[in-house]
């Protein structure tokens, strides 16, 4: 089939560099433009990711910038013409992405990293092998905003990795309660000044603003269920502690679970490991073929050992226990990689999983 034509808007950042690098040479899409604030357009995007004062190349992913992609003209978002275009990545930040991406689509589709229309009642978060169902809310939206295209959003990347260690529990026992505190990476922050090297060495912030209720809000939301006109929140009671630690890439989650019904850590492994969300048989090819993995090895998982698992869309679980203190509880320690299967890696494979039931 000929290739699907991507516009990744938000291209310089951080977010939309990640796309750059997963979205080059995928046998499914091509980037067809690469688009960012004013300041980029017309120039290539080599120029655009220099640095104005000292000429540094400002690119922030493990993977050299691909070569063809360095000499694209950077469009101006705010007068950018989609027509050639049948499918957005959205990398820019909530603020900006609220309006920009309804006004997109109006006439195409948009798979966003961004929070602006994560809680909107027909918009889904869609976590490929945990919550696929919830696609079908994209009908509702069309028709109730009278929209050509869509808005589908992706987690809170602390999120990501911890629905999908939930979900085989929730199928298998049912779950009562969810306790966990995050050791979230740096990357996470992106480049803000929010998590300078002065803040993070030798240190550990105890907050990050905002994380926590979105990631209480998001667990209930895509563990809910699609009712045919919006999704019912998950029965369930989730609280959170949100922390910045100082490991580059790879968040770390500690987890304590409560479930419906008893069940042994032999069987909370094996649920786990038996776990694939419906994913094998689709042929996404971004899917890693294992959604999750679980150590025996007490010390792990590491996120130097483990974040990069599968290409770093693997949720990497260890240390799962009998936890007495909760009734019928258990608890574990998880790794999921933030800025790949959390981040622009992620909304990839979504955006294959809308291709394959011809949402795009």
């Amino acid at each position: 089939m000929d290739k699907i034509r991507t516009a990744i808007v938000g291209a310089t950042g951080v977010v939309g560099q990640q796309f750059v690098v997963a979205l080059t040479d995928h046998p499914w899409f091509e980037i067809s433009c690469l688009a960012a604030s004013t300041r980029s357009k017309d120039k290539a995007y080599s120029d655009a990711l220099r640095d104005a004062e000292t000429g540094s190349l400002r690119w922030f992913c493990d993977e050299p910038p691909p070569t063809d992609v360095l000499d694209m003209v950077v469009q101006d978002v705010a007068t950018l013409n989609f027509s050639g275009i049948d499918l957005v990545f959205s990398a820019v930040g909530s603020n900006a992405a609220r309006p920009l991406e309804g006004q997109i689509a109006e006439k195409k589709p948009v798979v966003s990293t961004a929070r602006a229309y994560r809680y909107e009642g027909d918009v889904p978060i869609l976590v490929p092998g945990v919550n696929l169902a919830h696609a079908q809310l994209i009908s509702v939206q069309r028709r109730e905003r009278g929209w050509q295209g869509f808005v589908v959003t992706q987690p809170n990347c602390t999120t990501v990795g911890l629905v999908y260690s939930l979900k085989p529990l929730l199928d298998r026992f049912g779950l009562e309660r969810v306790l966990m505190t995050s050791l979230q990476a740096v990357s996470g922050a992106g480049r803000s000044p929010g998590v300078s090297a002065l803040d993070i060495i030798e240190n550990v912030v105890p907050y990050i603003p905002g994380e926590e209720e979105a990631v209480e809000r998001e667990t209930r939301k895509i563990l809910g269920h699609y009712r045919g006109q919006t999704i019912t929140p998950a029965d369930l009671r989730v609280s959170c502690t949100c922390t910045r630690v100082n490991v580059r890439d790879g968040h770390t989650v500690s987890v304590f679970v409560s479930t419906t019904r008893p069940c042994t850590v032999a069987d909370v492994a094996a649920a786990m490991r038996a776990y694939h969300g419906g994913l094998d048989d689709l042929g996404l090819p971004s899917a890693p073929t294992h959604l999750l993995i679980v150590h025996d090895d007490p010390y792990r998982p590491q996120p130097r050992l483990d974040r990069n698992t599968e290409g770093g869309m693997t949720t990497v679980v260890g240390r799962i226990r009998e936890d007495l203190a909760l009734d019928n509880g258990v608890k574990y320690v998880l790794l999921s990689h933030n800025t790949k299967m959390g981040a622009a890696k992620g909304a990839v494979l979504v955006a294959e999983y809308l291709v394959k039931e011809a949402y795009v």
